[in-house]
């Protein structure tokens, strides 16, 4: 079992940046990557960034490219999102989540097997 746990969200202006956290407990020896996606009032969770937990190679979907930055602390089982230009569209509940062994995708939500309950990201315009 794995527990992750986000912070960070929150009401920001348009322009302004955010840093996500999640942080992993439980089962995380095994973690092959983490992500982030996102979920806004009556759309599908969507993929926003991925890395893999060795080596750090990272992914974006191309709505964040250039504004985003996902990290990770491999000591503290921690991903990071770091969120700047925030545009009214990023509007959404942000949810991490951990992949044991890889799938073959790292974009997909049945690619992912343990999600964090969600933080808020309201950005105004």
């Amino acid at each position: 079992q794995v527990q992750l746990v986000e912070s960070g969200g929150g009401l920001v202006q348009a322009g302004d940046s955010l840093r996500l956290s999640c942080a992993a407990s439980g089962r995380t020896f095994t973690t092959y990557a983490m992500c982030w996606f996102r979920q806004a009032p009556g759309k599908e969770r969507e993929f926003v960034a991925a890395i893999r937990w060795s080596g750090g190679t990272t992914y974006y979907a191309d709505s964040v490219k250039g504004r985003f930055t996902i990290s990770r602390d491999n000591a503290k089982n921690t991903v990071y999102l770091q969120m700047n230009s925030l545009k009214a569209e990023d509007t959404a509940v942000y949810y991490c989540a951990v992949q044991w062994y890889y799938s073959g995708s790292l974009q997909g939500v049945f690619d992912y097997n343990y999600w964090g309950q969600g933080t808020q990201v309201t950005v105004s315009s």
